[in-house]
């Protein structure tokens, strides 16, 4: 078969024979077979160690806070993510769910019947979209802003506000009598003093009251495992701690369930979860279950019934229903009368994504019905720069929601759309996941008011702002990188946008997927619920041209005249790091003319002899050399501030004080705090290709040695691959695995409800 160009055969030394200098690569085709070798993308909800998955951020990441954990007294600095700081207000109102113990009479019919927090939330969503209530009533983060569902006014458009330095989050804050309280329970029950103040963080206030009747909550933490959790349980309840004991029960279906989110999935099926609980030593899963569904803890649907159909009947109901059945003529045992239901499938699913996706569906509806048709947008579409961008422009002309996809070359598209839009006298904008993508976007319309940054549209610190209304002050909206978007901002963004508004998601199906729980963009595109436009516009060049026969299995040889691609193979770890720092300080600049600053490196997972850690170590060493200072950073060090999972910042570091470390990302300054630097500041010669997602570089070296070949995936290398502009390396060790990972392992599947929720939609009147 055919294969990708490689590099000439490393020699000993690269100092003395320059054998690592792009400029005599050899790009002649290379033989690679495709033996097969064990797929790990898989979902196991039961593994002590997973391995990378799309959802995650990094190869290994959920375990790297758990293994800080490993023994009494080791120090832990769980990072508190974003999502569980802006749903603040529902953990403060998990309490009610004591009160009530309501009462399920089974399993909930596509959602409906919510109870507990989540009938909570639904309740204030329906309050704000009626008007009875504004949403500052019910959010108090300013990352949740309130957004009732109004029609677009007629008014003049709100001004833009002006672009604000971007703060950097810091940990919600608790009292210190708090955190020394739970100190001392903690301590009490063996386990590290350093998890008192996240575990306050996380149960509140009364964290010390929590952990001392119920030691399992600390599986809420983040980093926590349960063999942590019940050696903490054994240390307080002694005899009184055993294996079914329905508070270890429940939080094991609840901490099941939140490691299940950090691989994205929003439900998992019951019987995965009772398997999980059976090899935890419970030895009555189904009791667990539903004990857990009982109490609140988690929300039970079964996909595929109809939404109006009541609870499960009881067994003598369905043994009465069964004897109406026999009686009927023609419907003896084992007649098809082709009324018989299909096989159900139960789900088990955490509230707040139970909440999110119902009414992300419910959302996405109301914007593909209330479009306004009036404008003629004729002219704008025989004007477009290219038949796919008329196409695009006709499209939303008569749709609220648009899906389009294409890879990038075809990001001309949107950016023609709003720039039509704009013409039109409508107020539009272009939303990224980056600053990257935020400046190609401006470039691309040619006004930088055009293009925002997703979070800095929903804090108001980007974009035209709200009308008098709460909502987005805006007739049309854009979502590039849509595969990045996970189904909690979904929901927040969709409740934030008026009746009118036209809504586009854009992306590359081809990328991996968003960091966060949920699969909206492929979703929304599989479930064919709203007018979809496929771009024929090819990405150009040897890149564009390997990227996309990646995206359909195919990993084949281009032609490279300009050294566009180049393959260096390598026999192991240790050299696969000393070529990398070749290429990026000598080769590339050398033979190519890109600086190392304009130079990426994509590498599989954090951890390994070749992972981001060793590599970056190695990388400032020879790029920037210092003793580390400031936390282990220096002036000039190339970094990456995470303020949440699944949003990579890229900065570099200006200086540190008592306040923190100070970065300049992009322009906008960022200080950190001291107690989150190690937990949210990487450096970043050297990212992950899921941080890499939705970024581009002049160049990009792409780093697999032997021991990444177990985290590769036809998604990851086509995201990995397709981040340079004008140069390709990769340092390759991974023989056969890599064109089998292009060929036989698709995109996980991610277990979520979107889907069949904007399945069951109703058709949108065309002629309405």
């Amino acid at each position: 078969m055919t294969a990708l160009p490689r590099g000439e055969t490393p020699g000993p030394s690269a100092e003395d024979t320059e054998d690592g200098d792009l400029a005599a690569a050899d790009t002649s085709a290379a033989e690679v077979s495709t033996d097969v070798s064990t797929d790990v993308s898989s979902t196991d909800v039961s593994g002590e160690d997973d391995p990378p998955t799309e959802g995650t951020e990094e190869a290994g990441e959920t375990d790297e806070a758990a293994a800080a954990t490993e023994g009494a007294g080791e120090a832990v600095t769980p990072a508190l993510s974003e999502a569980e700081a802006e749903l603040a207000a529902q953990r403060e109102l998990r309490e009610r769910i004591e009160q009530r113990k309501a009462e399920k009479e089974g399993p909930i019919p596509a959602g409906t019947k919510l109870s507990g927090t989540a009938a909570d939330l639904l309740a204030a969503v329906r309050a704000v979209e009626s008007g009875e209530k504004t949403g500052a009533a019910f959010y108090d983060s300013p990352a949740s802003p309130p957004a009732p569902r109004r029609a677009v006014q007629s008014a003049a458009p709100a001004p833009a506000r002006p672009r604000v330095p971007e703060p950097s989050r810091s940990a919600q804050g608790v009292s210190p009598e708090a955190t020394a309280a739970a100190q001392a329970v903690l301590a009490e029950g063996g386990a590290p003093e350093a998890l008192a103040r996240p575990a306050a963080e996380t149960l509140g206030e009364q964290a010390a009251d929590a952990l001392r009747a119920d030691p399992w909550q600390l599986l809420a933490v983040p980093g926590v495992r349960p063999e942590q959790a019940d050696g903490f349980a054994r240390a307080l309840l002694g005899a009184e701690c055993g294996p079914d004991d329905e508070r270890r029960t429940a939080a094991l279906v609840g901490w099941l369930l939140e490691r299940a989110a950090l691989q994205g999935h929003t439900a998992l099926d019951a019987s995965a979860v009772r398997a999980a609980l059976a090899e935890r030593a419970v030895t009555e899963p189904d009791a667990a279950v539903d004990h857990a569904v009982a109490e609140g803890v988690v929300l039970v649907f079964q996909e595929g019934l109809d939404p109006t159909a009541s609870a499960a009947p009881d067994e003598q109901d369905e043994q009465d229903h069964q004897d109406e059945q026999d009686d009927q003529p023609g419907e003896s045992a084992g007649e098809d009368t082709g009324d018989e239901q299909q096989p159900v499938q139960v789900l088990l699913g955490l509230d707040r994504y139970a909440l999110a996706e119902e009414s992300l569906a419910d959302g996405l509806a109301r914007l593909l019905n209330a479009c306004e048709k009036g404008t003629d947008w004729s002219q704008a579409a025989s004007a477009a720069p290219s038949p796919s961008a008329a196409e695009l422009i006709r499209t939303v002309a008569t749709g609220g929601l648009v899906v389009h996809s294409g890879g990038e070359a075809a990001r001309a598209e949107p950016a023609a759309l709003i720039a039509a839009a704009n013409g039109l006298g409508l107020r539009a904008v272009g939303a990224t996941h980056s600053v990257d993508g935020r400046q190609r976007l401006a470039t691309a319309v040619g006004d930088p008011l055009a293009a925002v940054m997703l979070s800095g549209l929903l804090s108001g610190t980007e974009g035209p702002g709200r009308d008098e209304e709460g909502a987005l002050a805006l007739d049309l909206l854009v979502v590039l990188d849509a595969p990045q978007l996970d189904v909690e901002t979904a929901a927040i963004l969709v409740e934030s946008l008026a009746d009118g508004t036209r809504l586009v998601l854009s992306g590359d199906p081809g990328v991996l997927g968003s960091a966060g729980a949920g699969r909206v963009f492929a979703d929304v595109l599989a479930s064919r619920a709203c007018p979809q436009v496929v771009s024929r516009t090819p990405d150009p060049g040897p890149i564009g041209e390997l990227v996309s026969g990646i995206g359909i299995g195919e990993l084949s040889q281009v032609e490279a005249p300009g050294k566009e691609v180049v393959i260096v193979p390598v026999r192991d770890a240790g050299e696969a790091v000393h070529r990398t720092v070749q290429l990026v300080a000598d080769s590339v600049p050398r033979a190519i003319g890109v600086p190392s600053s304009d130079t990426q490196v994509i590498t599989v997972g954090h951890g390994g002899s070749a992972g981001t850690r060793a590599l970056n170590t190695a990388l400032k060493q020879r790029l920037n050399p210092g003793p580390g200072r400031f936390g282990g950073f220096d002036p000039g060090d190339r970094v990456v501030h995470v303020p949440a999972p699944g949003r990579a910042v890229p900065g570099s570091v200006v200086s540190a004080d008592a306040d923190g470390l100070h970065l300049d990302c992009s322009g906008t300054p960022v200080v950190v705090p001291q107690d989150r630097v190690e937990s949210s500041v990487r450096h970043s010669w050297a990212l992950s290709a899921h941080q890499a997602a939705g970024m581009r570089w002049p160049a990009v070296v792409v780093v697999l040695p032997g021991d990444a070949a177990q985290g590769l995936s036809r998604p990851w290398v086509y995201t990995a691959f397709s981040r340079g502009e004008r140069h390709l390396s990769v340092v390759h060790g991974v023989d056969q695995a890599l064109p089998r990972a292009v060929a036989e392992i698709p995109a996980q599947e991610r277990t979520t409800r979107l889907r069949p929720l904007l399945e069951a939609l109703p058709t949108p009147d065309a002629a309405s």
